[in-house]
């Protein structure tokens, strides 16, 4: 990312969430935007997984001008390239851990013998072949994040973005899905973390700071 601005029109003028950002990830990388709520976390992350676009600026990954390209592209890199994990996990509440799981490989087209195979290896990975026939309100919430880890994890993405993902979890049950987290990058996962929590930011190996839109890198709290 480079000179990164997103404004939104309010009262008729331009308000600025995100100001002049310059960010670079690696591949492979652990990194947390740490942040207060307020300080444009959430739209940096929108812009980070194509959900939204910049007003200034460019972003580019893995080569492509993400700016440039239409919603066609924009959607299949969603699909394909990235894995979103949110606080509140967005089970469907009708379908079990399998089927939920299963769900992006649905939209993919990819047959259904195939999206089952791949939905339980990652509910195996995440700790849950026990617990796949079970629907969302018939598991825990460190169980349900597992599921929505999985879920993310299932079309393969270089990226994974995870918007206060211990954030709706006791202590105990964070630490378990941050110990995965950690497992995955050390499989050579990309994973951009979002948080307003300095224990939780720590996890990762690479920290930045988010105040009144404008990031900044170095010690923790900074």
């Amino acid at each position: 990312m480079r000179g990164i601005g997103k404004a939104y029109l309010m009262g008729g003028e331009k308000q600025y969430v995100l100001i002049d950002v310059d960010l670079d990830i690696e591949p492979g990388e652990f990194i947390s935007v740490l942040g207060p709520s307020g300080s444009g976390k959430s739209t940096l992350m929108n812009l980070i997984g194509c959900l939204d676009s910049p007003t200034d600026g460019a972003y580019t990954l893995g080569g492509r001008q993400i700016d440039r390209l239409g919603e066609g592209e924009l959607a299949s890199i969603r699909n394909r390239e990235i894995g979103f994990i949110f606080q509140l996990f967005f089970l469907l509440p009708r379908l079990t851990a399998l089927q939920n799981v299963e769900l992006p490989l649905v939209y993919a087209k990819v047959s259904p013998s195939e999206r089952h195979r791949r939905a339980v290896s990652m509910l195996e990975r995440v700790g849950l072949s026990d617990r796949m026939g079970h629907r969302p309100n018939q598991l825990s919430g460190g169980q349900q994040q597992r599921v929505a880890i999985a879920r993310a994890l299932v079309t393969n993405p270089s990226i994974l973005l995870a918007d206060e993902p211990t954030g709706a979890l006791d202590q105990a049950t964070g630490k378990q899905v941050m110990g995965l987290f950690r497992e995955l990058n050390a499989e050579g996962r990309t994973i951009v973390m979002i948080t307003h929590d300095i224990a939780v930011a720590q996890n990762a190996s690479r920290v930045v700071n988010l105040l009144d839109g404008r990031l900044s890198e170095g010690a923790i709290g900074a």
